[in-house]
């Protein structure tokens, strides 16, 4: 755990690309706790067998929260980021997310993938409850979002990217981004 010292920053964005995160505005904290690192799949992996837990994407889906879906597509998965093979605007994330049947923490990118290999890579495929489930099961708490805007932002504000202005400074990729292309 890091402690992040109280402070004020400008959160979230006024680009009209970014709805969710609209409009830019100014947030005080006060100090806080945050885990230095993500969960990895080791230590879900423990928190899973420690409680029996089942996460979200491993449920089949209640017919009633999708009405209109029919009842072949409710079955538990998740949706894997599925890059297109040619340039798309980047407004209609629809176009590299799709939904797979058997997609889970166990299995990110379907039923036929593994995280063998992987205990110390970051968990994936966890929803939101699945993520407060194993926080309380750690006793711990999840950041709030703008907990974890400030802490991301490094002590950076008014910048769009946690590292400062530009996008791709100097042509050099900052983040794991897509592009979308």
């Amino acid at each position: 755990m890091v402690w992040i010292p109280a402070g004020e920053f400008s959160m979230g964005s006024n680009n009209p690309k970014f709805d969710d995160a609209r409009p830019w505005h100014r947030v005080r904290l006060h100090g806080f706790w945050i885990s230095a690192t993500t969960v990895t799949n080791d230590e879900f992996g423990r928190f899973v067998k420690a409680t029996g837990y089942v996460t979200v994407a491993e449920r089949k889906p209640n017919p009633a929260d999708f009405p209109n879906a029919p009842l072949k597509n409710l079955v538990p998965g998740s949706l894997v980021f599925t890059p297109p093979d040619h340039p798309v605007e980047l407004n209609d994330d629809s176009q590299w997310w799709r939904y797979v049947p058997g997609a889970n923490w166990r299995h990110p990118s379907g039923p036929h993938s593994s995280i063998d290999g992987r205990g110390r890579y970051p968990v994936v495929q966890v929803a939101y409850e699945d993520a407060l489930a194993y926080a309380r099961w750690a006793h711990e708490r999840l950041p709030t979002e703008a907990e974890y805007e400030y802490a991301e932002r490094g002590g950076l504000s008014c910048k769009p990217y946690a590292w400062g202005d530009a996008f791709t400074p100097a042509g050099k990729d900052m983040a794991n981004t897509f592009h979308g292309h």
